[in-house]
This record gives structure tokens, C-alpha cells and sequence, in this order.
């Protein structure tokens, strides 16, 4: 299991293992594990899965039954019973959560992970939450969407509230790597020319400036 699942090392067999879903299982945290050993609003798996089966947990405004849902980076979990609402972000661990206000809930930052173009000339986005945007195809436009970008978007409409490119001078964080939970920003992208090479995005923080990966860095603010 990830280390930032905290949970006690050799002294349990098993662990609720993360059904397929919108997040990898190295890059998620199963809600039985977030109502018990996070929140600690269940002294069990079968109190979360009480909880869950009563329809309490609402994930991207969306009620979750499932005790092992792969709950993932950006992810908004809300308990409107107890009038409580999170957001998983990243640290220097790995995945954590925090607390937002109600008027955060409504939006979250995504990662475009790839595009396609489908019928009718349209651009689909695919997120990193496997969520699907669709956008009209704009021809030489400053403004399109590039693999590497973010979109902040509504839960409610699914539609694009901003857009960020990953470019000198967008504010970003590490989600990947050594460096992780490092934000600043970004001071230079260099792409690779050769099979050899790899992407990489200079970071500049308010410590130094570090270097890693493209597919490592996430742009963008909630804003």
C-alpha cells in the first residue's frame, strides 16, 4: 500500500484494496480508509461501510456506496449530515486531506491528460480523473487546450471555469517524484527533441528552484 495511508505497518494481514475507478491504486485512498483512519468518524470497516451504504459520502457531488472507491488527487468529498467537506491535495507524503469551505465544493482542478477530436470537429479533454470535457475546435487559437494543461471546472455544469497552459509564469505544484508537495512558479519548460531526452519543468519556490518531470508538475490554483 502507499505510505501515506496511515495505517500501521505489520500488524494487519489485509487492507481494502481499491476497486477500478477514476484514480490508479498507488494514487487513491479507498473511502473505508478515509472515514476510519483519517477522519476517524468510524471505529471499523463495517461502521464506513454503514456510513456509506446510507448514501452520507458525496465524492465530485456524486454519493459513493463503495467502502473501497479510489478517492484521488483534487477529489472534493463532502458529509452534508455533518456539514463537513474535504479536499485531497497533495504534500510532501503524498496524498492528504483538507478542509474547504462550502463554497469550494463546487469546483476542482484537472489535469489534462490527453485529447482527442471527435465527431463533429469537437475536442474531447480527457482529465486525470477520467472525467471527459468536450470544447468546440478553435483553428490557431492562443487559448487551446494542450496535454499538460489544467482546467478548473464546475462539479455542477461540467463546464471550464479557467484555463491553465503550462507555461513560464503559471503558478504549479509537484505531484510526483522526490520532490513532491513543492509548489511554485514555473520558471522555464523544456521539451525534449529526442528519444533520449525527457520533458522537464523548472520550478521556482520561495526556498530554490527544482527541476523534475513534466508529467510530475500539475498547474494551475483553485480561484
Amino acid at each position: 500500500m502507499p505510505k501515506y495511508w496511515p495505517l500501521p505497518r505489520k500488524e494487519k494481514v489485509f487492507v481494502a484494496r481499491p476497486v477500478p475507478g477514476p484514480h490508479s491504486k498507488d494514487r487513491c485512498i479507498p473511502l473505508q480508509i478515509i472515514l476510519r483512519d483519517i477522519l476517524h468518524y468510524a471505529a471499523s470497516a463495517k461502521e464506513a461501510k454503514q456510513i456509506l451504504s446510507k448514501g452520507k459520502i458525496l465524492v465530485d457531488k456524486k454519493v459513493r456506496k463503495d467502502s473501497k472507491f479510489p478517492a484521488g488527487l483534487m477529489d472534493v468529498i463532502e458529509i452534508p449530515e455533518m456539514n463537513k467537506n474535504f479536499r485531497i491535495v497533495v504534500n510532501k507524503r503524498g496524498l492528504a486531506l483538507e478542509k474547504i469551505e462550502d463554497s469550494e465544493t463546487g469546483k476542482k482542478l484537472c489535469r489534462i491528460q490527453d485529447k482527442t477530436i471527435v465527431k463533429g470537429g469537437i475536442t474531447q479533454l480527457n482529465l486525470h480523473d477520467g472525467r471527459n470535457v468536450l470544447q468546440p475546435t478553435k483553428k490557431e487559437s492562443k487559448e487551446d487546450f494542450m496535454v499538460g494543461d489544467s482546467v478548473l471546472i464546475s462539479l455542477t455544469e461540467q463546464k471550464i471555469l479557467k484555463h491553465y497552459k503550462l507555461a513560464k509564469g503559471t503558478p504549479a505544484f509537484i505531484v510526483g517524484g522526490k520532490n513532491i508537495g513543492a509548489s511554485g512558479i514555473i520558471k522555464d519548460v523544456r521539451i525534449k527533441k529526442s528519444m533520449l531526452e525527457k520533458s522537464t519543468v523548472m520550478l521556482k519556490t520561495k526556498e530554490k528552484e527544482i527541476e523534475t518531470l513534466r508529467k510530475c508538475v500539475m498547474v494551475g490554483e483553485l480561484q
